[in-house]
Protein backbone atom coordinates (compact mmCIF):
# COMPACT_ATOMS: atom_id res chain seq x y z
CA UNK A 1 0.00 0.00 0.00
CA UNK A 2 1.39 3.41 -1.05
CA UNK A 3 4.53 1.74 -2.40
CA UNK A 4 4.32 3.71 -5.66
CA UNK A 5 3.96 7.00 -3.80
CA UNK A 6 6.87 6.04 -1.52
CA UNK A 7 9.09 5.31 -4.53
CA UNK A 8 8.17 8.67 -6.10
CA UNK A 9 8.87 10.53 -2.85
CA UNK A 10 12.23 8.76 -2.51
CA UNK A 11 13.16 9.45 -6.13
CA UNK A 12 12.41 13.17 -5.62
CA UNK A 13 14.79 13.10 -2.66
CA UNK A 14 12.35 13.13 0.25
CA UNK A 15 13.68 11.39 3.33
CA UNK A 16 11.30 10.09 6.00
CA UNK A 17 12.17 13.06 8.24
CA UNK A 18 11.45 15.55 5.45
CA UNK A 19 8.09 13.87 4.83
CA UNK A 20 7.36 14.06 8.58
CA UNK A 21 8.21 17.77 8.49
CA UNK A 22 5.95 18.39 5.47
CA UNK A 23 3.12 16.57 7.27
CA UNK A 24 3.66 18.72 10.34
CA UNK A 25 3.54 21.94 8.29
CA UNK A 26 0.33 20.78 6.59
CA UNK A 27 -1.21 20.13 10.02
CA UNK A 28 -0.22 23.62 11.18
CA UNK A 29 -1.83 25.17 8.10
CA UNK A 30 -4.91 23.03 8.79
CA UNK A 31 -4.98 24.42 12.33
CA UNK A 32 -4.73 27.93 10.92
CA UNK A 33 -7.71 27.26 8.64
CA UNK A 34 -9.75 25.97 11.59
CA UNK A 35 -8.79 28.99 13.71
CA UNK A 36 -9.82 31.46 10.98
CA UNK A 37 -13.22 29.88 10.42
CA UNK A 38 -16.27 32.10 10.44
CA UNK A 39 -19.81 31.33 9.36
CA UNK A 40 -19.21 33.39 6.23
CA UNK A 41 -16.29 31.19 5.15
CA UNK A 42 -17.32 27.51 5.29
CA UNK A 43 -14.67 26.74 2.64
CA UNK A 44 -12.11 27.05 5.44
CA UNK A 45 -13.53 23.86 6.99
CA UNK A 46 -13.01 22.07 3.68
CA UNK A 47 -9.46 23.42 3.44
CA UNK A 48 -8.76 22.43 7.06
CA UNK A 49 -9.98 18.90 6.37
CA UNK A 50 -8.01 18.43 3.17
CA UNK A 51 -4.83 19.76 4.78
CA UNK A 52 -5.32 17.57 7.85
CA UNK A 53 -5.85 14.47 5.69
CA UNK A 54 -2.79 15.37 3.60
CA UNK A 55 -0.86 15.60 6.87
CA UNK A 56 -2.09 12.12 7.78
CA UNK A 57 -1.05 10.86 4.35
CA UNK A 58 2.48 12.15 5.03
CA UNK A 59 2.41 10.48 8.44
CA UNK A 60 1.75 7.16 6.73
CA UNK A 61 4.13 7.75 3.85
CA UNK A 62 7.15 8.60 6.02
CA UNK A 63 7.09 5.19 7.65
CA UNK A 64 6.68 3.40 4.34
CA UNK A 65 9.62 5.27 2.82
CA UNK A 66 11.71 4.53 5.91
CA UNK A 67 10.98 0.79 5.78
CA UNK A 68 11.08 0.39 2.00
CA UNK A 69 14.44 2.14 1.61
CA UNK A 70 15.94 0.98 4.93
CA UNK A 71 16.05 4.46 6.39
CA UNK A 72 14.47 3.64 9.74
CA UNK A 73 16.25 5.20 12.69
CA UNK A 74 15.42 5.52 16.36
CA UNK A 75 15.61 9.30 16.02
CA UNK A 76 13.28 9.24 12.99
CA UNK A 77 10.60 7.37 14.93
CA UNK A 78 11.01 9.71 17.88
CA UNK A 79 10.97 12.83 15.66
CA UNK A 80 7.84 11.66 13.82
CA UNK A 81 6.05 10.95 17.09
CA UNK A 82 6.90 14.37 18.55
CA UNK A 83 5.72 16.16 15.40
CA UNK A 84 2.48 14.13 15.44
CA UNK A 85 1.74 15.23 19.01
CA UNK A 86 2.36 18.88 18.15
CA UNK A 87 0.22 18.54 15.02
CA UNK A 88 -2.68 17.03 16.95
CA UNK A 89 -2.41 19.64 19.69
CA UNK A 90 -2.39 22.49 17.16
CA UNK A 91 -5.50 21.22 15.36
CA UNK A 92 -7.51 20.56 18.53
CA UNK A 93 -6.43 23.90 20.02
CA UNK A 94 -7.48 25.72 16.85
CA UNK A 95 -10.92 24.09 16.93
CA UNK A 96 -11.32 25.10 20.57
CA UNK A 97 -10.07 28.67 20.00
CA UNK A 98 -12.40 29.13 17.01
CA UNK A 99 -15.35 28.16 19.19
CA UNK A 100 -16.20 25.21 16.96
CA UNK A 101 -16.71 22.91 19.95
CA UNK A 102 -17.47 22.97 23.63
CA UNK A 103 -14.22 23.90 25.40
CA UNK A 104 -14.39 21.14 28.02
CA UNK A 105 -15.01 18.44 25.41
CA UNK A 106 -12.29 19.95 23.23
CA UNK A 107 -9.78 19.82 26.06
CA UNK A 108 -10.85 16.26 26.88
CA UNK A 109 -10.33 15.26 23.23
CA UNK A 110 -6.93 16.97 23.18
CA UNK A 111 -5.81 15.30 26.41
CA UNK A 112 -7.10 11.91 25.27
CA UNK A 113 -5.35 12.24 21.92
CA UNK A 114 -2.01 12.95 23.56
CA UNK A 115 -2.45 10.30 26.25
CA UNK A 116 -3.27 7.56 23.72
CA UNK A 117 0.23 8.01 22.32
CA UNK A 118 1.84 8.56 25.70
CA UNK A 119 0.44 5.33 27.15
CA UNK A 120 1.78 3.42 24.16
CA UNK A 121 5.23 5.00 24.51
CA UNK A 122 5.42 4.29 28.24
CA UNK A 123 4.22 0.71 27.82
CA UNK A 124 6.71 0.02 25.05
CA UNK A 125 9.48 1.56 27.17
CA UNK A 126 8.51 -1.03 29.80
CA UNK A 127 8.82 -3.79 27.18
CA UNK A 128 5.11 -4.29 26.51
CA UNK A 129 4.06 -4.29 22.85
CA UNK A 130 0.99 -2.13 22.24
CA UNK A 131 0.20 -2.68 18.57
CA UNK A 132 -3.59 -2.76 18.04
CA UNK A 133 -4.41 -2.19 21.70
CA UNK A 134 -7.29 0.25 21.82
CA UNK A 135 -9.76 1.35 19.21
CA UNK A 136 -8.85 5.03 18.76
CA UNK A 137 -5.38 5.19 17.25
CA UNK A 138 -4.32 8.31 15.36
CA UNK A 139 -5.67 7.21 11.97
CA UNK A 140 -9.14 6.53 13.39
CA UNK A 141 -9.16 9.84 15.25
CA UNK A 142 -8.14 11.71 12.10
CA UNK A 143 -10.90 10.09 10.05
CA UNK A 144 -13.54 10.89 12.67
CA UNK A 145 -12.42 14.52 12.84
CA UNK A 146 -12.31 14.82 9.04
CA UNK A 147 -15.79 13.31 8.68
CA UNK A 148 -17.25 15.56 11.38
CA UNK A 149 -15.64 18.61 9.76
CA UNK A 150 -17.00 17.79 6.30
CA UNK A 151 -20.51 17.41 7.74
CA UNK A 152 -20.00 20.69 9.65
CA UNK A 153 -19.71 22.55 6.35
CA UNK A 154 -23.48 22.11 6.09
CA UNK A 155 -24.39 21.50 9.75
CA UNK A 156 -21.90 23.16 12.11
CA UNK A 157 -22.88 21.25 15.31
CA UNK A 158 -21.46 18.07 13.71
CA UNK A 159 -17.96 19.22 14.56
CA UNK A 160 -18.84 19.60 18.24
CA UNK A 161 -20.41 16.12 18.23
CA UNK A 162 -17.31 14.75 16.52
CA UNK A 163 -15.13 16.27 19.24
CA UNK A 164 -17.36 14.70 21.91
CA UNK A 165 -16.98 11.30 20.23
CA UNK A 166 -13.21 11.81 20.04
CA UNK A 167 -13.02 12.81 23.71
CA UNK A 168 -14.90 9.69 24.74
CA UNK A 169 -13.18 7.12 22.53
CA UNK A 170 -9.66 8.46 22.98
CA UNK A 171 -9.97 8.45 26.76
CA UNK A 172 -11.55 4.98 26.65
CA UNK A 173 -8.54 3.88 24.62
CA UNK A 174 -6.27 5.25 27.34
CA UNK A 175 -8.21 3.23 29.92
CA UNK A 176 -7.99 0.12 27.68
CA UNK A 177 -4.23 0.55 27.45
CA UNK A 178 -3.77 1.14 31.17
CA UNK A 179 -5.73 -2.04 31.94
CA UNK A 180 -3.80 -3.98 29.30
CA UNK A 181 -0.46 -2.91 30.77
CA UNK A 182 -1.67 -3.63 34.31
CA UNK A 183 -2.70 -7.16 33.34
CA UNK A 184 0.54 -7.80 31.43
CA UNK A 185 2.66 -6.62 34.37
CA UNK A 186 0.56 -8.56 36.83
CA UNK A 187 1.13 -11.77 34.81
CA UNK A 188 4.89 -11.10 34.77
CA UNK A 189 5.02 -10.75 38.56
CA UNK A 190 2.98 -13.93 39.04
CA UNK A 191 5.34 -16.01 36.89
Amino acid sequence: MLTTEAKIAHKIGFTPNIISGVGFILALISALAYSLYSSHQPWLLLAATLLFLASGFCDTLDGIVARLFRQTTIFGGFFDSVLDRYADAAVYAAIIIAGLCNQIWGLAALAGSILVSYTRARAEAAGIKMESVGFAERAERMLILATATIIAIWWLPALNYGIIVLAIISNLTVIQRVLYVYNKLKKKTEE
